[in-house]
């Protein structure tokens, strides 16, 4: 039975889209018949038992707290740590791939545990941990730090043994950068359908206590990041609501802008029409999706939205609603314009209004489009035929002859 070690930033119990993925890859992997656990760095804040099981999946954590001082030593002390934690994991468990998730200071760890040990390693890139900076505002494009990254990134795909991409952005940016595009798979985001994919009916009591009863309702549910383009979306309201008198904007998530977020609404004209719900439990999540017509994502326009594909849209298209979203790179290959969802100029709060208002006033096509959208996911996004992507480039891993193993 094939034994896969995922080398990961975080994970269960943590909510994002990271852990989602990396619960769904997992579970899928389980269903497969494969043998599966994970191990993560220092970045894991939560607190927890150094093996534990969450959601039937087990986990190993890196010990220790993570490191002080100058961030390049502080990093390069994690990497170490990480290291040593997943070099005495595979001695235990004996794993037969080694499976690295971005960012690329797990790469650095995994690939130094790889080699000691002989055995295959697969590094999958989520997104450019210099772009993520960038996209989070702890990083500025183009400065040393940026740059000494994006040459790590470079150095780690070239050092595996297998890449794997959630999108054709990532991949294209690689073949750039020289590496060999038969090395690259391009492993999708996706739905689990099974847990995911049946939609709740509306709660009236919930639509009451959120004051939408009777409303054409605009939502975003997930992590409020600058480069997702919330301020825009507060700023589409005023002439939204002028377009469409009934329109509310609900918000359901938390994170960084949040504050700065809340504080523009309140300063809206129009601050009756924004309910900020903040985070809620994701057993609960499928509830609020059954409160909004249009899930809207106006992500703003820059390297990372032009190179990465999200999630979210996957997960409201199975949920059954309707899909706005800027006309970034990333959306542009998860959406078709007119077909299963609506694109929109990004950075353009009157675009957005403009194609909420005509989707609000010609609700004829609802139906069918929500449809179409959900057939696309089933057939493309799920995660039960997404993991057949992994099985081909495994085998090929395990059918290459042995490295020379240190010795245990």
């Amino acid at each position: 039975m094939t034994r896969i070690l995922h080398v990961l930033d975080h994970s269960l119990p943590l909510h994002s889209g990271y852990t989602f993925r990396t619960r769904a890859i997992l579970r899928a992997q389980m269903a497969k018949g494969w043998e599966v656990r994970g191990i993560t760095g220092h970045r894991h804040a939560a607190q927890g038992a150094q093996e534990e099981v969450v959601d039937g999946l087990t986990f190993h954590r890196t010990p220790g707290e993570p490191a002080s001082g100058n961030p390049l030593i502080r990093e390069w002390r994690d990497i170490s740590a990480h290291a040593d934690a997943i070099d005495a994991l595979v001695r235990a468990w004996r794993p037969d791939v080694i499976h690295a998730h971005s960012p690329v200071l797990n790469a650095i760890a995994a690939q130094r545990v790889a080699k000691r040990h002989g055995l295959p390693m697969i590094y999958e890139i989520r997104a450019f941990w210099e772009d993520a900076a960038v996209g989070n505002g702890t990083g500025v494009e183009g400065n040393p730090r940026y740059w000494l990254t994006r040459q790590l990134e470079t150095h780690a795909v070239r050092a595996a043994d297998a890449v794997a991409v959630i999108c054709e952005g990532l991949r294209g940016d690689l073949i750039a950068r020289g590496v060999d595009a038969d090395k690259i798979v391009v492993s999708p985001n996706g739905v689990d359908m099974d847990q995911f994919g049946t939609p709740v009916d509306r709660d009236p009591a919930l639509t009451a206590k959120l004051g939408l009863e009777g409303a054409d309702v605009v939502g975003f549910i997930g992590s409020f990041y600058d480069y997702e383009g919330l301020d825009d979306l507060i700023a589409a309201m005023p002439r939204l609501v002028r377009a469409r008198p009934r329109a509310k904007l609900l918000l359901v998530g938390g994170g960084p802008r949040e504050q700065a977020l809340r504080d523009q609404a309140m300063a809206s004209p129009f601050a009756d029409h924004i309910v900020f719900v903040g985070r809620v439990p994701h057993d609960q999540v499928e509830h609020y999706y059954a409160q909004v017509d249009i899930l809207a994502y106006p992500r703003k326009a820059m390297r990372l939205t032009d190179l990465v594909t999200p999630l979210k849209p996957l997960e409201a298209m199975a949920q059954g609603r309707l899909v706005a979203a800027s006309s970034v790179g990333g959306h542009r290959e998860l959406i078709e314009d007119g077909v299963t969802g609506t694109l929109f100029a990004p950075d353009d709060p009157a675009a957005i209004a403009a194609a909420l208002a005509g989707l609000f006033a010609n609700r004829d096509g609802w139906d069918a489009r929500r449809a179409v959208a959900r057939a696309f996911v089933e057939r493309e996004r799920n995660w039960s035929s997404n993991i057949m992507r992994y099985e081909p480039v495994y085998q090929r891993l395990l059918a290459r002859p042995s490295r020379t193993r240190a010795a245990a």
